[in-house]
Parts: C-alpha cells; sequence; structure tokens
C-alpha cells in the first residue's frame, strides 16, 4: 500500500483488535484501451482525501446531512489504508489487485469502500463479491457502460455492468442518472433490457424523486453502489472526463444513498471517473468527499 493523507483523518486501523464497520482503499488504475492515458484519473483518491481534511477536526460535530454526528456518539469504526499498488496499462495485474484487495475486506467482515480510478474499477471490485451475494448493483451514472468489447478490451470503462451481469452473484442491477448520449447503441439498449436492468433516466428522477430508483431495489437486498462521478450535474461535479448536462443533484445523490440504507444494506460502494485535471477549484473533490462522508455515515447507522 502507499502512504498518502487518509480521509477525514482516520486510522488505518482500529486498536486492540476491534474490526472496523467500512475499509477504504484506492485504486488509480483498471483496465485502460490501446493508447489511452488514464494517469489523471489516478490522482482522484487523493485529491479526495485532501478535500476532506478541513472537516478532520469536525466528525464529531452535528451532520444535518445525516440527522447526527458521523459516527453516531459510537467510537470511530471507519479505517483507511491507502492506495494499492496499481500500473497503468497492467491492466490484468491490476484487475486482480483489486479483486484481491476486496476479497480481504470482505472477509474481516467489513464493507469495501473503493475510490477510483476510471470506470474499468468496478469490474474487479464486483467479482470480489463473489461467495458474498447475492447482490444488487445500483449504477449512478450518465451512461449505462454496456459494451461487450471496445478496442480489443473487454475490461475497460465502457464495460462494468456488462461484465457484472455476468457474475453469478449478482442478482439485479438498477441504473439511475442516464441521460445524453454515449457509447451504448441499440444493441445494448436490448442487452441490458434482456438481462432485466432497470434504466431510471435522469429525467424521471428530477420528475418524480429517488424512489423512481429505490422502488426497484428489493426490501432487505444486499446492494453495491458504483457511483460514476459524471453521474452528477457538471454544475456541481466539473471534474469528469465526459460532462453531460442534466444530472442528478447532490441532494438527490445523497438521498438515494440514504434511502438505500433504510430499504436495503449498502454491501460495498465505489467512487470512479474523477478527474482531477478537470476539476475547478477543487469543487468536484469537495462534493466527492462530501458523498462518501454520507456513504460512511448510512453504513454505520446500519443494523
Amino acid at each position: 500500500m502507499t502512504a498518502s493523507p487518509s480521509f477525514l483523518g482516520f486510522p488505518d486501523h482500529l486498536a486492540d483488535g476491534h474490526l472496523p464497520r467500512a475499509v477504504i482503499f484506492g485504486a488509480g488504475h483498471g483496465s485502460t484501451y490501446p493508447g489511452k492515458d488514464s494517469s489523471g484519473y489516478a490522482l482522484a483518491a487523493d485529491a479526495i482525501r485532501a478535500a476532506s481534511q478541513d472537516d478532520a477536526r469536525l466528525v464529531e460535530h452535528w451532520d444535518f446531512d445525516l440527522g447526527g454526528p458521523l459516527f453516531d456518539g459510537k467510537p470511530v469504526c471507519c479505517v483507511d489504508i491507502g492506495n494499492i499498488s496499481t500500473t497503468m496499462h497492467d491492466n490484468a495485474a491490476n484487475r486482480t489487485r483489486i479483486e484481491a484487495k476486496t476479497r480481504e475486506v470482505l472477509a474481516l467482515p467489513a464493507v469495501p469502500i473503493l475510490l477510483g480510478g476510471d470506470d474499468s474499477v468496478p469490474i474487479p471490485f464486483l467479482a470480489g463479491f463473489a461467495g458474498h451475494g447475492p447482490v444488487w448493483i445500483l449504477q449512478i451514472d450518465a451512461h449505462i457502460d454496456w459494451r461487450d468489447e471496445v478496442h480489443g478490451e473487454r475490461h475497460g470503462y465502457s464495460n462494468p455492468m456488462r461484465r457484472v451481469s455476468e457474475m453469478a452473484h449478482v442478482a439485479g442491477m438498477v441504473q439511475v442518472g442516464i441521460r445524453g448520449v454515449g457509447s451504448a447503441r441499440l444493441a445494448e439498449i436490448e442487452a441490458a433490457r434482456r438481462f432485466g436492468s432497470r434504466l431510471v433516466t435522469a429525467r424521471e428522477v428530477h420528475a418524480r424523486g429517488v424512489e423512481a430508483a429505490l422502488q426497484h431495489i428489493p426490501e432487505g437486498a444486499r446492494v453495491v453502489v458504483t457511483l460514476d462521478c459524471d453521474g452528477l450535474d457538471p454544475s456541481i461535479m466539473p471534474g469528469v472526463a465526459a460532462r453531460s448536462p442534466g444530472g442528478l443533484t447532490y441532494t438527490q445523490a445523497i438521498d438515494l444513498i440514504a434511502g438505500l440504507g433504510r430499504r436495503a444494506r449498502i454491501a460495498g460502494f465505489d467512487l470512479v471517473e474523477l478527474y482531477p485535471p478537470a476539476d475547478i477549484d477543487g469543487l468536484s473533490a469537495l462534493i466527492a468527499a462530501r458523498l462518501l462522508v454520507n456513504v460512511a455515515g448510512t453504513i454505520v447507522r446500519q443494523v
């Protein structure tokens, strides 16, 4: 693991042998397409950690997003173990390391929280849940990511939901925030619908609220959330490579997280596609950090 400032000042382990409820780790590189430079994405995890530092001393203060302090009056129960070693274009080895670390966290047992990385990172992350299913997937994204292959690569950032749909431990999928145009063609839409994926557009969430997505999640299900930062509107999340207007608001995103915590159980979470070179005044990293606070707070409050 590489040394880096920890998220919100979290320790890298808990004292007296206590097991954490959630474990944060970063992975800078996943599976890059030939000739593509993903080095900017490798800056994301530490940019989020840096954005959290001003609030590190406020962990015990009242958080109005959560309706109380982050840890709800209990001891710190989340850790940040830094970044695993990944190398751009070393695709197979990167996937192996990400999957292995996910399995290691789940074996504790704890909820893994992965900071990516481009949107290829969820493939090995979700693969790590084999033996810990069934799980449902809640994807927050502007795009459906159902391409079977692009430039000969089947594990890149256009492929995650297609690959995840092939995993036996994945019971179902809800994709929310979809809008605009991406790499999906009619064939990908038909494949997603054949699998049974519930496609919920950003416009539906704006019209009907987050229940438009949550209604498709079975009550009591174990759910892994994969959040592509371009799922949020670029007015609050400009630091992405593919800005698409009309995305989810911050409030809608945290309402999805909170609603999921009440309806089901968050079993894992990844945040990907933050691209710091495109950020404006650190706004995207700050929003990402606040989203992670809400995720951690929701996990802490799970029975």
